[in-house]
């Protein structure tokens, strides 16, 4: 079976994006794949400084990186804060990006992002897939930008707009299509 990790850029309480981060845990179970739920709670790291490379990498940074490793399929929800990425996301990456081999490469990445906003993180899902596309991730088409957020779950945590929907299928069947050779 096919490996599939999740994980959201928000940590606080009652997060929206972790709450579409469940979401895509559920449906990628659904769709035949092995499913690993990231915290980003769990893996505290020092803001990133150039001057602790490469003696001081974090290890919860190379513990992070295995994990993605083991994975083929990556799906990142997150937030957006004054238009563009929340500092935990950008802080995880920087320290990823610096750990060889590159976690980046050889997965397929899919990204959403829930907001107050009606227009759903779409500058943050432009602003991520630009920069890990620069690392050398391929990006599923799309983007699954959903706002407002208040209104965009039942009590069940499923989206009630169908067209939030019919991307995450659109999403689901791109991570079933898409082989990278990974050797």
């Amino acid at each position: 079976m096919r490996k599939a990790l999740t994980l959201s850029g928000s940590i606080r309480t009652g997060s929206y994006n972790q709450m579409l981060q469940a979401h895509m845990d559920k449906r990628l179970f659904e769709a035949g794949f092995v499913v690993t739920h990231v915290d980003l709670s769990d893996y505290d790291m020092p803001i990133f400084n150039e001057d602790l490379e490469p003696d001081h990498v974090p290890e919860t940074a190379r513990t992070l990186a295995d994990l993605i490793r083991e994975h083929e399929i990556i799906f990142v929800a997150t937030p957006e804060y004054n238009g563009s990425l929340p500092p935990l996301l950008v802080n995880t990456f920087a320290w990823l990006s610096r750990i060889p081999p590159s976690v980046f490469r050889g997965r397929t990445w899919g990204i959403g992002g829930v907001s107050s906003g009606k227009y759903g993180t779409v500058s943050a899902l432009s602003h991520l897939r630009d920069t890990i596309s620069k690392v050398g991730a391929l990006v599923v088409p799309g983007m699954l930008g959903i706002g407002p957020a208040s209104e965009a779950f039942d009590e069940n945590g499923n989206p009630v707009e169908q067209s939030v929907n019919a991307k995450i299928d659109q999403m689901i069947t791109a991570f079933k299509t898409i082989q990278i050779d990974r050797t």
